[in-house]
């Protein structure tokens, strides 16, 4: 009989992992947590989470470990700094975005110093709203031994999982689903800024695409975002811009031409130091260009 999970760690609080963290002291689990600003967990210990100073003392008896960090480097840096105080036979989740090849590298760095540990490549599809309603997927891949323990867990954070095989077939899937996302953002943006410079509204916009087989749900949160003039992030226009050159990297500029100049795009507007802003703002952006 596979281990009933107890204990959940959390590693890394921001939107997404804050999220995580919530609904799964929701379920009920004995819920650890670390974030470099602490102050982002104190919230968490009103609700029962224990919040840990240093990334080893968080994954010290948990049999469940949710990597959920802001790139590769601080990923493979945490790890590094768990690997002995991981518990025995744990499942080391690893959520973030970072790419196959660096999800490959962590996975044989701890076949290699941790053979008993369990690794599971699970990055998300979903920003920040759906996964505090518990209504991101989960984008799995690894050993499918390990599903049956795991589920659990993944039922506490998301709407389903779903299981692509080897470690890295998640990550790869992450890349193909957030160019899809960032295409859909960008060309967005355009539209809108052409409709306004033919005298129409975000709302006249939505209204027209509205019931049609055109209206993404996604669409009219970003419409209703532009049409205020207000992005608080669901998704920063920094670490999107990073997911989308993990995107573009992968794919290659010849057959990926339209996300490779959306990249450069991208980051003249967080230079312009939009980064910390909805994704949404590149509509802003490009209004004032």
């Amino acid at each position: 009989m596979p281990t009933k999970i107890n204990t959940v760690s959390v590693l890394g609080l921001g939107a997404m992992g804050h999220a995580f963290a919530t609904n799964i002291i929701k379920n009920n689990f004995t819920l650890k947590v670390w974030n470099r600003s602490e102050e982002k967990g104190k919230d968490l210990v009103e609700k029962g989470a224990t919040l840990a100073s240093t990334p080893a003392q968080a994954v010290e008896g948990s049999q469940v470990v949710i990597l959920m960090l802001a790139d590769a480097d601080s990923t493979v840096e945490v790890i590094k700094q768990t690997i002995d105080a991981l518990a025995e036979q744990a499942i080391v989740v690893q959520m973030g975005t970072i790419g196959v090849e660096a999800t490959e590298q962590l996975n044989k760095y701890l076949k290699e110093n941790r053979p008993d540990i369990g690794f599971i490549d699970a990055p998300v599809s979903g920003t920040k709203k759906p996964a505090e309603m518990a209504q991101i997927a989960i984008l799995a891949s690894g050993d499918r031994a390990l599903q049956s323990q795991i589920e659990p867990v993944f039922a506490a954070i998301s709407k389903g999982s779903h299981w692509l095989g080897d470690v890295g077939a998640g990550s790869a899937m992450k890349l193909v689903v957030n160019s899809w996302l960032i295409g859909l953002v960008q060309s967005l943006a355009e539209s809108h800024c052409l409709a306004k410079q033919l005298g129409f509204s975000p709302e006249t916009l939505w209204s027209v695409l509205e019931g049609g087989p055109l209206a993404a749900p996604y669409a009219k949160t970003k419409l209703e975002m532009i049409e205020e003039g207000r992005y608080p992030p669901q998704m920063q226009l920094k670490w999107a811009l990073k997911d989308a050159t993990l995107a573009a990297k992968a794919g290659g500029e010849a057959q990926m031409p339209n996300l490779h100049s959306i990249t450069a795009l991208w980051q003249a507007a967080v230079d312009a130091g939009l980064g910390d802003k909805d994704l949404s703002v590149i509509a802003q952006y490009l209004e004032k260009q």
